[in-house]
């Protein structure tokens, strides 16, 4: 016989989950962590995920691709531990996901929450737009990480007083200059100045005008500057373009003079990511404003404030949620490739000093991953069933 649960208990309903990577899937991973304290937790989500979570949460996988098969089986396997185990709370980790967490919610009374990452409000798909965002609409609370995203729910329907923040969160790590000093010597970057991008190669994410209009004027005034890209292809994202985007990012270097000044060093492990961190000089967030294809927070940017770097970035979608004007480093106008120029320039000519550091760990601190845990909490806890 089936055991049921406690209505203290809830379940997440995601695509969006490791071994998949990127921004959206380690928010859910920390989502399902904060959950666990204090509820028994069932978790729906991709092939593969059972190895990321603890043994004591109930997993259902679901096949990916293609996106209709993930949907039908993520909707039946949801109604099914929905009725076997009585979740007081059914969330959804994006807005895909909005529709079998509502439903699965309603036939079973429970509460059902979306988390909302910005692309998924604006997706371009007629399709999505007409049936999917009825259903995030008609959820019980709607979590949103960042104000940009808030006015794109906003404008799209959803009520203000189902709508939180719930900014996504960060390590804090402990500061080592020894792993900095090998990461340098095993790439063979010596002492040249480090600009960094870390995340998925994506068009979004701008590297390909960073390169052909930004990078040959910080060049002619820092020509040891390099720029390192760490990040491997977004094979697994719903919103891709055809084609490699390191070859792109190549190409443009090669066609702006300056391909002796970038290095792609592709998806690279943790430890990789934490020495790189630690190893640059400046953090760059070159995103674009795209139609339909949003940056809902900038977690590389948090990630770097919380390893002392600075970021210099595009003030665009929530990007400014994640970056301290003047303080964790500088917001420039969406496409202003001069600005961005000068204030790379600019913050390269300072000294890393302590002051820095300090004011960018601060700022990240406030935004760490117990930090997300019990607001998510006390926003569950506050809602009354």
């Amino acid at each position: 016989m089936t055991t049921m649960l406690p209505r203290s208990s809830a379940m997440l309903v995601t695509r969006n989950f490791p071994p998949l990577l990127g921004g959206m899937e380690k928010v859910n991973q920390h989502l399902l962590a904060a959950l666990q304290e204090g509820r028994r937790t069932v978790l729906c989500g991709p092939v593969g995920c059972t190895e990321f979570v603890s043994p004591l949460v109930t997993v259902r996988e679901n096949r990916i691709k293609p996106l209709p098969v993930f949907l039908l089986m993520a909707l039946w396997h949801a109604l099914i531990l929905a009725w076997r185990y009585r979740p007081q709370w059914i969330l959804a980790g994006s807005g895909l996901a909005a529709p079998m967490a509502f439903l699965a919610a309603r036939c079973t009374g429970a509460r059902s929450v979306v988390y909302l990452h910005g692309l998924d409000i604006v997706a371009p798909s007629h399709i999505y737009q007409r049936f999917w965002l009825p259903f995030i609409r008609r959820c019980d609370l709607v979590l949103a990480n960042s104000a940009h995203t808030v006015q794109l729910a906003l404008r799209h329907g959803i009520s203000e007083d189902k709508l939180h923040i719930l900014h996504p969160g960060t390590d804090l790590p402990v500061m080592d200059a020894e792993i900095a000093r090998a990461f340098r010597q095993n790439q063979g970057f010596g002492q040249n100045r480090l600009l960094l991008s870390v995340g998925r190669l994506t068009r979004r994410k701008g590297l390909v005008q960073f390169v052909e209009q930004a990078l040959p004027g910080i060049v002619a005034s820092c020509p040891d500057v390099l720029l390192v890209i760490i990040g491997g292809e977004a094979s697994d994202a719903l919103n891709t373009t055809s084609g490699s985007e390191s070859a792109r990012i190549l190409a443009a270097a090669g066609n702006a003079g300056v391909g002796q000044n970038v290095r792609l060093l592709g998806r690279c492990d943790d430890q990789t990511v934490h020495a790189a961190y630690q190893a640059a000089n400046l953090h760059i967030f070159p995103v674009l404003d795209l139609p339909g294809d949003v940056e809902g927070f900038g977690m590389v940017a948090l990630e770097a404030a919380a390893h002392g770097l600075p970021t210099v970035a595009f003030a665009v979608g929530g990007v400014p949620d994640a970056v301290q004007d003047g303080g964790t480093g500088a917001l420039i106008s969406s496409g202003d490739y001069e600005r961005m120029s000068e204030a790379v320039i600019r913050w390269l000519a300072q000294p890393h000093e302590s002051s820095v550091i300090n004011a960018c760990r601060t700022f990240a601190a406030a935004k760490a991953w117990p930090v997300f845990g019990r607001h998510l909490r006390d926003l569950l806890d506050s809602q009354h069933v």
